[in-house]
C-alpha cells in the first residue's frame, strides 16, 4: 500500500498543477499557461512508472511506447519553457520544433521496434532485460533503450547548461513574473532549473540502479518518488506564483495597431512621457512591490512594449531602470538625512529590503553600501565647506 502511494504522488502533484496552471489562461502568461500542458508529460511518465512498479504487465505493455516518447520530451520541453520565461514571446513549432526533433526520432524507431516484436516475447522483454537475446526484434529494441539513455543524457546536460546561460544573460525578464525585480540575483529562475537537475540526478541514478531491481526494492522507490514529488510541486507552485496580467490591455491597442514592435515615433514619445511622469513626477518606484504589469496597467499597454521602450530609450532592462529611480532617491534622502539606519534607507527609497538595496547599489557604483554611504558623505562635507558666494 505505501509503495502505491509513492507511485502515484508524482502524478496526482502533475495532474494537480496541470488543472490549476490551465485555468483562466487569458489572464496570465504564455509560459505559464505552457508549464501547465508540459505537467501532462510527467503525469504520463510516472503513470506508466506505477503501471510497471505495482505492476500491470498486461496494461503497461500498451504504455511503454507513450513513455519512450514522454521521458525523452520532458527536459527540452522543460528549456522550452525556459526560453519563454525569457526570450520568447510564445511557444511556436517552427521556432521550437528543433528542440523536439531527436526524442520524436528515437521515440519513433523505438516504437516501429514494439510494433514489429511478437507480442509474448516483448511482453517477457518488458521485465526481464536477458530474455530472447538472440532475438533479432528484441535486440533492436534493447538497442534503442540505450540510445535513448543517451540521447535522455545529452539532453539534460543541454538542457541545464542552456537554462543557466538563459538566467545569466535574461535572468532579469523571467524575475519580472514574479514581482521580484529587486533581486538581481534572479533567485526563482533558479530555483527551476535547480529543481530539473534535481530530478535527473535522481533519475540517473534510479536508471543506473535499473528499473528492474527497483521491482524488488521498495526504499529506492521511496526516495526517489518522494524528490520526484516534491520537486514537481515547486516547480508547479513557481508558475502558480506567476503574477497574472490585465488581458484588457493585451487586446486592446493604444496607439500600437495591436503591434508592439511597429509603434510610430509620435506613439513612442506620447508613451515615454507619461512613463516619465509615473517615475519622475509620482514616484510610483517608491512601491517596494512594483512589477512590471503594474505599469503595464497604469498605461494601457503591455510589458513587450514596456520592456522593449525602455531598452531602447535607455539601454536597460525593466529592473535595473527602476532601481535606477531608487538609488538617486537614495542619495538624495541619505544626504539629508545621515543619522538612517540602513534598513530605514531602504524602506522609504522603495526597495522593500536590506538585501535589495545591496545589491542595487553594488551594481551601479561596484561598491559596498557602506562606501557609497563614506563617499555621498563626503560630498555633502565638501559641498557645505565651500564658501558661499554673495
Amino acid at each position: 500500500m505505501l509503495k502505491t502511494v509513492f507511485l502515484i504522488s508524482p502524478v496526482f502533484v502533475s495532474l494537480l498543477w496541470a488543472a490549476l496552471l490551465s485555468e483562466n489562461q487569458k489572464m496570465y502568461s504564455a509560459s505559464r499557461v505552457y508549464l501547465g500542458r508540459f505537467m501532462l508529460l510527467p503525469l504520463i511518465v510516472y503513470f506508466t512508472h506505477f503501471l510497471y512498479h505495482v505492476p500491470l504487465p498486461q496494461v503497461y505493455r500498451y504504455f511503454d511506447p507513450i513513455f519512450a516518447y514522454a521521458s525523452l520530451l520532458v527536459f527540452p520541453m522543460y528549456y522550452i519553457y525556459f526560453r519563454l520565461l525569457t526570450i520568447d514571446k510564445s511557444f511556436s513549432l517552427k521556432i521550437h520544433g528543433k528542440y523536439l526533433l531527436p526524442a520524436l526520432v528515437v521515440g519513433t524507431l523505438y516504437t516501429i521496434g514494439v510494433f514489429l516484436t511478437p507480442k509474448a516475447e516483448y511482453e517477457v522483454w518488458l521485465y526481464n532485460p536477458n530474455a530472447y537475446n538472440d532475438n533479432p526484434q528484441i535486440q533492436f529494441l534493447a538497442a534503442m533503450r540505450i540510445v535513448g539513455k543517451i540521447t535522455y543524457l545529452i539532453q539534460v546536460i543541454a538542457t541545464v547548461i542552456g537554462n543557466s546561460l538563459l538566467i545569466k544573460k535574461y535572468g532579469a525578464n523571467a524575475e519580472q513574473y514574479y514581482s521580484d525585480i529587486v533581486d538581481g540575483k534572479n533567485n526563482n529562475v533558479k530555483v527551476l532549473n535547480y529543481s530539473i537537475i534535481a530530478i535527473s540526478v535522481t533519475s540517473f541514478v534510479l536508471g543506473a540502479l535499473g528499473r528492474y531491481l527497483l521491482l524488488n526494492n521498495d526504499w529506492y522507490i521511496y526516495l526517489g518518488w518522494a524528490i520526484f514529488s516534491i520537486v514537481l510541486f515547486i516547480i508547479g507552485y513557481m508558475g502558480f506564483k506567476q503574477k497574472p496580467i490585465n488581458p484588457t490591455y493585451e487586446s486592446e491597442s493604444f496607439e500600437l495597431n495591436n503591434q508592439l514592435i511597429d509603434l510610430t515615433n509620435d506613439a513612442k514619445k506620447k508613451l515615454l512621457n507619461k512613463l516619465l511622469v509615473e517615475f519622475e513626477k509620482k514616484k510610483i518606484y517608491l512601491n517596494s512591490q512594483l512589477n512590471i504589469m503594474d505599469i503595464v496597467q497604469v498605461l494601457g499597454t503591455n510589458r513587450t512594449t514596456i520592456s522593449n521602450l525602455i531598452n531602447q530609450q535607455y539601454n536597460q532592462n525593466f529592473c535595473s531602470f527602476v532601481n535606477s529611480y531608487r538609488i538617486d532617491e537614495l542619495e538624495r534622502v541619505y544626504a539629508e538625512n545621515q543619522h538612517y539606519s540602513n534598513e530605514q534607507l531602504a524602506e522609504c527609497c522603495g526597495f522593500g529590503s536590506l538585501n535589495s538595496l545591496k545589491r542595487a547599489v553594488a551594481a551601479k557604483t561596484g561598491m559596498t553600501i557602506t562606501e557609497w554611504k563614506n563617499q555621498i558623505s563626503e560630498n555633502v562635507f565638501k559641498s557645505a565647506s565651500k564658501p558661499s558666494k554673495k
